[in-house]
């Protein structure tokens, strides 16, 4: 099994200081945040690690310069998270841990990956619970029991098929690839993953895993100061 950890995005929210610093090496704690994740993926069991980048955050590829089993690709036009991981490509399941989605309270990679073996070897996407009032906000799931039937990005409150959303982890099958290079563009006209998955959910089962860990998002201030509260309360 391989990692996949896409951070190629501009940090626009955290301007000025992404210009010197990418947002996903803001420190928490001792160490930047992008470390954290690839530590969640190696105890997953994932031997190597595949960080996706953008032109002019090269400090991370010299963080992390000389350890073995990360390597990096660019995703030179910002074309979304699919377009993202396609760059990636790889021959082996892919576990993909959003480079600006720090979990609290459990190693939620892991986790999904005992899910997937109980599922004999399935897609898992890692989900949280959210409140019927933010679920216009989240990729959010229609199951049957744990079993994906399908994903509903961003609907209204009433159309909203259940209150689980996606939470920043995903286990898919080296299949997945094939989807999205044939993947035409979508919200916003970029590949979104989302669209991936809902076409090979029609061929292959995946199912949703609530994690019982905290999903803490860093892309944007609030998130990251609320990922350091929790990390502190965690410690």
């Amino acid at each position: 099994m391989k990692a996949i950890i896409p951070a190629a995005g501009l940090g626009t929210r955290f301007l000025p200081v992404t210009r010197v610093v990418p947002k996903e090496m803001l420190p928490i704690g001792a160490k930047p945040a992008l470390e954290l994740i690839v530590d969640e993926a190696r105890a997953a069991g994932a031997d190597e690690i595949v960080i996706v980048i953008s032109e002019g955050k090269e400090l991370i590829r010299r963080y992390f310069e000389g350890q073995g089993d990360i390597r990096f690709v660019y995703q030179k036009e910002q074309k979304g998270l699919g377009h993202a991981v396609l760059q990636a490509e790889i021959d082996d399941d892919a576990l993909i841990l959003l480079g600006d989605a720090l979990v609290v309270g459990c190693c939620a990679a892991k986790e999904m990956v005992e899910v997937s073996k109980g599922h004999g070897g399935a897609a898992v996407i890692g989900c949280e619970r959210v409140p019927k009032e933010k679920v216009s906000r989240y990729g959010i799931m229609k199951l049957d029991g744990d079993r994906i039937v399908d994903m509903v990005e961003k609907p209204a409150i009433e159309e909203a098929p259940s209150d689980i959303a996606v939470a920043g982890r995903y286990l898919l099958p080296a299949a997945i690839f094939g989807y999205l290079k044939t993947q035409t563009p979508g919200k916003g006209g970029e590949i979104q993953l989302t669209d991936a998955i809902r076409r090979m959910l029609s061929e292959r089962d995946a199912y949703a895993y609530v994690y019982p860990g905290k999903r803490q998002d860093i892309g944007n201030p609030d998130g990251y100061f609320a990922a350091l509260e929790a990390y502190r309360g965690n410690s």
